[in-house]
């Protein structure tokens, strides 16, 4: 496909109570809530810990070792978008820094999320601007090479869809398609429930084992509780 900036994203009205919905989760309840689907590999972190966004994905692939997509993505993101955005072949350049979190954070945009590199992370964990990324490095780019903004784009083996939904927090990062937003929030107010449940439990003293019957599965898989050590080794002599 030849370079291109698409302007326009797929919106809806409900879109800002779906984003406020969904951060009422954990990026681990979502990405259970969906058969751990969209959930982006554990090498893309936070570059401070705490910090929690979501929003609908403005997708960029930029160049390798060039950011100049970045910039024009600013343009096109509205209030509460999250850019998202990876490389040809992947490189680990500095594409994000101080400058560029100022005009995010002005324009409204919540996140930036990269399999590339960042830089001026000093200044960044001052300005508490939610960063996920693959590296830190003070690697510079160039801006003087095509790329894409708003087509689908592929990172750490999840596809990313522009309009999907994005939710980041400690534990990484999860991606929900758009046409399955609905019925996933649906599945983790379900799954919240249930484990308001088990969290009682837990705190009235009862056991994971006996709450999930592990104790069953122990059993089938042939596992026997013996009294001390001494008696298991006796056991294995004899059977020697």
């Amino acid at each position: 496909m030849k370079p291109v900036i698409v302007k326009e994203i797929p919106r809806s009205p409900k879109d800002p109570e779906r984003v406020k919905e969904l951060l009422n989760y954990g990026v681990a309840t979502i990405a259970e809530s969906q058969e751990k689907l969209g959930l982006l590999g554990p090498n893309i972190r936070p570059i401070q810990p705490g910090l929690k966004a979501a929003g609908t994905a403005i997708t960029v692939r930029c160049s390798d070792g060039d950011n100049l997509m970045l910039h024009a993505a600013v343009e096109i993101a509205k209030p509460g978008d999250v850019i998202i955005m990876t490389t040809i072949s992947g490189t680990a350049n500095g594409v994000f820094g101080e400058l560029l979190a100022t005009s995010f954070k002005v324009r409204g945009i919540s996140a930036f999320i990269t399999d590339s590199g960042v830089r001026d992370v000093s200044k960044l964990r001052e300005m508490k601007y939610p960063v996920w990324s693959k590296y830190i490095t003070a690697v510079g780019t160039s801006k003087n090479r095509p790329g894409w903004i708003n087509v689908p784009i592929t990172i750490e083996g999840v596809i990313v869809k522009p309009g999907d939904f994005v939710l980041a927090d400690d534990d990484g990062v999860v991606i929900v398609p758009r046409e399955e937003i609905d019925e996933v929030l649906v599945r983790a107010k379900e799954r919240e429930e249930k484990e308001n449940e088990v969290r009682k439990r837990l705190l009235n003293g009862e056991l994971s084992l006996d709450i999930y019957n592990f104790r069953r599965i122990i059993s089938e898989l042939g596992i026997k509780y013996m009294k001390n050590l001494d008696e298991t080794t006796n056991k294995l002599d004899k059977n020697i």
